[in-house]
């Protein structure tokens, strides 16, 4: 692959002062409400400066000699309560500028935003209640604008998650033990519209994978005949983790 010419000259000098940086751990925590067909994101409302008033990610510095997923675990932990859910690394962002404390009339110490979206179903994540004034559910289509470059982080937060959900069993993370196949479906279909993909051919395509083991019990939620209880099984999709699959 070729450089560019001005990219070259960007760097050929010798960078004079090496930036000091404070690293941070943001979280995109959505969570799906399959009752009402509506996926939310947590925000927190900031009370200090800067951006004081403003609605942002829930986040925290990390502390001395705590790993980034720990300081992830440890702000869910301060948000909410819940006991399924599906955690991963997202993404860094450190563009210079990207907080105001970056001037050199402020702390004049760079900002690095090392995120990571999480996963739980709605019903079951329960707001801590020290934090019930400042934090809140927001639906994914009526974000305010966020603190910072948090619109960015759950943008590209809000893309992973449908990706990620169309190749991989994270569903599986946040469903209950026991689920029915309807159960799966209405959470898919929360997430990526009720429109990608008519309920036979979905019941169909995730069979077939060979990773869901029938319980043999059948329970009635609802209208209509009793449903069969499904299992993820983990030992039956291990041969399965690294090659391309397609969910849906």
């Amino acid at each position: 692959m070729k450089v560019d010419s001005s990219i070259k000259q960007k760097y050929s000098h010798e960078t004079e002062e090496l930036a000091d940086f404070k690293v941070g751990v943001d979280n995109v925590i959505f969570s799906v409400d399959t009752t009402y067909n509506r996926v939310l994101v947590l925000l927190r409302k900031r009370a200090e400066e800067p951006f004081n008033n403003y609605w942002s990610l829930p986040g925290t510095l990390v502390r001395q000699g705590e790993s980034l997923t720990d300081a992830a675990y440890r702000t869910l932990a301060e948000k909410i309560q819940v006991d399924n859910l599906y955690l991963e690394q997202l993404y860094s962002f450190g563009e210079p500028g990207r907080d105001p404390r970056e001037n050199p009339d402020s702390f004049g110490i760079r900002y690095l935003s090392v995120s990571y979206f999480a996963l739980v179903r709605y019903e079951e994540a329960k707001i801590i209640a020290k934090s019930d004034k400042s934090t809140s559910w927001y639906k994914v289509d009526e974000i305010p604008n966020l603190a910072f470059d948090h619109d960015e982080i759950l943008n590209y937060g809000w893309n992973r998650l449908k990706n990620k959900l169309q190749y991989s069993p994270i569903a599986f993370d946040v469903l209950p033990t026991e689920f029915t196949l309807n159960e799966v479906y209405q959470l898919y279909c929360t997430i990526l519209g009720e429109h990608f993909s008519d309920y036979s051919n979905f019941r169909s395509r995730l069979l077939k994978l060979g990773f869901l083991l029938d319980t043999k019990v059948k329970v009635s939620r609802g209208a209509g005949r009793p449903a069969s209880l499904y299992k993820f099984d983990s030992e039956a999709f291990a041969p399965l983790k690294d090659k391309p699959l397609l969910f849906i």
